[in-house]
Order: C-alpha cells, then structure tokens, then sequence
C-alpha cells in the first residue's frame, strides 16, 4: 500500500506585481502539522525598473519564515526591524497579536539588474500564544545546523531532527528539513520525523513505490514514520511537518486563528487602520473587496 496519500502541484497565484507558485493551502490539504501556507517566489530577473515591492500589510496568529535561495529582501516592521534577508539564512517574524510588515527590493540593488527566488511560509501558533507580543528573529546561514552524511548535505532550517534542534525559535514540535544529493541516494528517514509530513520536490527527481515524482510537487505522507524514498542525482528535496494542533486554524487573507470572531475583528481592525505603523512607509496594501 502507498504511503503517499496525496499530491499536491504548484500553483500559479498572485502577490501584488509578483507570481509566486502556491504549494499550501491546497483544498484537500489545508495543513501539514502547524503549517498552513508556503509560496515559492520565482526563480525571476528584475530588470532597473523593475522591483519587488509588497506594500506594508497585517498578520495575526502565525509565524512567517523566509529563507532565500537568490536575492534580497529588505523586511521592515511595526516592531521596529529593519533586515536585509539574505541567501542562506532564515528570517522568524512572530505576529502573536498582530504586526504589519513591508518587503521590498533593497534601496542599493533597485536601479539595477537582480534576480529573487526563495521560499515564504506560514506557520500557526498555538493557541496560547495566537496573542502573544510579536517578535522578529533574523537567523544567520552560519547559525543553520549543516551536515553531511554518506554523500547527503542536510541543513535542519526550523524544529528539530536528526538528534539535532535549529536555533529558530519556534514555538511547536516541527521540522523543516533541506536534503541535497549529487547521486542517487536511498533515503529511509522515518525514525527521525513525527506527526504530520511533506516533502517538497525542489530540484531532481524522487522515486517512491515505483512511480517518479517531479520538481514543484509536495507529497503528503499517509504516516511520516514509514519515509522511504530514493533520490535522482542532483536532486533537493524540503521535508516538513510536525505535530498538528488539535484545534483547526482558520484562514482570511494574511490572518490565521483558531477563531472566526478573531479573523472578523482583523478584518475591521485593519480596514479602520488600528494595527501598528512601519516607521517611513505610507502605502499599504488594502483589505481584499473579494475576501469574504
């Protein structure tokens, strides 16, 4: 019997001037343990007159992370950070509460040529910190734990695995996981995962049961404890999941919680302009009409 119970493609969608390839949330799927939302941004080339900009915009009861294959983004808070995100490392922003961000181009690459692509994911918080004060953790690539083992590179980006823990503050049992290989390569990781999991397909290819899977497809595993999968060469794979929280999360454009009443009060809150400013923005990016 198969342990994959579902596939889920990339999807093309939308983010203010920039399209992004949807992997979560899938309607037959709208979590992995405690994530609940990942895009994957280009591979794109900017030209000078072209930017990434995503105007000042709320979140409520998550975790974002970025973690960037190519490129920079410069984060801006409500919180008061100021970051460069660069490849490499990982950028934890907790918005507890409520916090509003802006990612932009950086002022010193916005009159040139430049390129952008890396991940953007959302994970719920537990319900007793939906409302915790919002936090910013930039994690340096140095800080990542890295290894390499019988010719496999692992970096452990969030949660813990392997007998080891990434110094990401999170806040549930989670994994997020990069596996990269150069030649084929049987894998069979299922004594270190837990809870619900995933693999992403990022680059390769990936043989299961005697079918093969390729890049930008998430494979949801019916038990995480029975992962075996052999790798093609030259393939990177992202395995993630975790313990699921026994509340569902609820999901209304950039806000998630396990209330409705909650996501409707965002909503106002945020349409009447009562969440925390970004220090030196004005913009910000309106309420979806269409959001229901």
């Amino acid at each position: 019997m198969s342990n994959i119970s579902l596939i889920i493609e990339e999807r093309a969608a939308k983010i203010g001037n920039f399209m992004v390839g949807r992997l979560l949330p899938f309607r037959q799927k709208r979590a992995v343990g405690p994530f609940v939302f990942i895009d994957h941004m280009g591979p794109v080339k900017l030209n000078e007159r072209e930017n990434f900009d995503v105007l000042p915009h709320p979140h409520i009861g998550l975790s974002t992370l970025t973690y960037l294959f190519d490129g920079a983004i410069m984060h801006r808070d409500s919180i008061g950070s100021e970051v460069e995100i660069k490849p490499g490392a990982v950028n934890w922003m907790t918005a507890g509460k409520g916090v509003v961000h802006s990612e932009r181009t950086p002022e010193h690459m916005r009159n040139s040529t430049k390129s952008l692509h890396g991940l953007q994911i959302w994970v719920a918080l537990p319900k007793d910190l939906e409302e915790s004060e919002p936090t910013f953790v930039p994690i340096s690539a140095e800080e990542i734990p890295s290894w390499e083992e019988k010719g496999i590179h692992y970096k452990l980006l969030a949660g813990e695995a392997f007998g080891r823990k990434s110094a990401v503050p999170v806040h549930s049992p989670l994994y997020f996981i990069e596996i990269r290989n150069t030649s084929t390569q049987k894998m069979s990781i299922g004594d270190d995962l837990f809870g619900e999991s995933a693999l992403y397909i990022f680059d390769g290819s990936i043989s299961s049961e005697g079918n093969m899977y390729e890049p930008r497809q998430i494979l949801i595993a019916k038990d995480s404890k029975l992962c075996e999968f052999e790798m093609g060469p030259n393939s990177t794979v992202y395995i993630f999941g975790g313990e699921a929280f026994p509340e569902e999360r609820f999901i209304d454009w950039n806000f998630v919680s396990s209330r409705k009443d909650r996501l409707k009060q965002a909503k106002e809150d945020w349409t009447n302009q009562r969440f925390p400013k970004v220090a030196g923005e004005t913009e910000f990016v309106p309420y979806p009409t269409l959001n229901r």
